[in-house]
């Protein structure tokens, strides 16, 4: 009986020193989140025009500062259409980091959403897909074709005031309904900009 409780011990010992030297030590990789200071948006009126520009800056992160919107105040023509970009920054590198670049190398993993709000007459539609940027992993085009959203177009139709809500979500459900809640995933940076269509 007594050997028979050592022989138990033993073997029990010997499927613990088996699974710990099974261990996987190598770390998993974590894909760090980018630093977002700044979102630049443009606007070209597709029949010619003089480009809006507008911005959401903040420079200390999650520190006690507002993002400083400029202006605060846009002004959109009415029955016309724009082509939109959007452009991230991390302005605490010197020179500042254009994200954009990671944005696209992992399109896949990535989508912007504009959300219209406060009777605002104007829509939305994305002007580029996966399909239009290079896989940082395989270094060709990606083959799906589900909304980005660094291109868009907006436009507007009678004269309102109301919101835009620019929305960058990481790794949302794909494809999705065009909703946050739909999509899912983590929040980069969001920011909503006053507009007035006359």
């Amino acid at each position: 009986m007594k050997t028979i409780k050592i022989l138990s011990l033993a073997l029990a010992s010997g499927f613990v020193l088996a699974s710990c030297s099974n261990d996987d030590n190598t770390p998993e990789e974590v894909n760090e989140e980018e630093i977002i200071t700044t979102m630049i948006v443009t606007l070209t009126p597709t029949g010619g025009g003089t480009p809006i520009v507008f911005q959401s800056q903040d420079l200390d992160g999650d520190g006690p500062n507002a993002p400083v919107i400029t202006p605060e105040d846009i002004v959109l023509s009415e029955g016309t259409t724009y082509s939109g970009t959007v452009v991230l920054l991390n302005e605490t590198e010197s020179p500042a980091e254009n994200v954009n670049e990671e944005i696209e190398a992992e399109a896949d993993e990535h989508q912007f959403f504009y959300i219209i709000d406060g009777g605002l007459n104007a829509t939305v539609d994305y002007a580029d897909d996966e399909s239009d940027y290079v896989s940082e992993e395989t270094g060709q085009n990606f083959t799906t074709t589900n909304p980005v959203g660094i291109a868009f177009t907006i436009t507007t139709t009678s004269a309102s005031t109301g919101t835009l809500a620019i929305t960058l979500r990481h790794e949302p459900k794909k494809p999705n309904d065009g909703t946050l809640v739909d999509a899912g995933g983590e929040t980069d940076i969001t920011e909503t900009f006053n507009l007035t269509v006359e």
